[in-house]
């Protein structure tokens, strides 16, 4: 896959979950079944974050020259979220139903698969293997 694949896949699901957590809309968590908090501060603030770094790898992907987050950024990112969620997974103790744990291990492989496929590109650009 094209590194600029990568980063247009990656922006893209990075603002969507920017702004699924910005609005953290109670009866969208309620339906996913994942876990809710007494209110929406924390879940706003982690939103802003991954919206501005969506914001960031578009910036990268059609203006490099501005200094956008970068594909090492976003790998790192993309690593850490999808690890420490598998973290809180295996041993958070979080009662959730069925679907919330699925839809957060589907989340989990998504992170940790475009950081994968996106280091996989990185290296074979920086090798020059094809």
């Amino acid at each position: 896959m094209q590194k600029t694949t990568l980063l247009k896949v990656d922006a893209v699901v990075n603002l969507a979950l920017g702004v699924l957590l910005l609005v953290f809309p109670r009866p969208l968590v309620e339906l996913l079944g994942v876990p809710a908090t007494p209110d929406a501060f924390y879940p706003s603030i982690l939103g802003a974050v991954l919206f501005g770094i969506g914001l960031a790898l578009l910036i990268e992907l059609f203006r490099p020259s501005l200094g956008g987050l970068g594909l090492g950024g976003a790998i790192a990112i993309n690593l850490s979220g999808g690890l420490v969620l598998a973290m809180w997974l295996l041993a958070g103790k979080l009662e959730l139903p069925a679907r919330g744990y699925a839809l957060l291990w589907a989340l989990v492989f998504v992170l940790v698969g475009i950081s994968s496929t996106e280091a996989l590109a990185w290296r074979r650009s920086e090798t020059g293997s094809v």
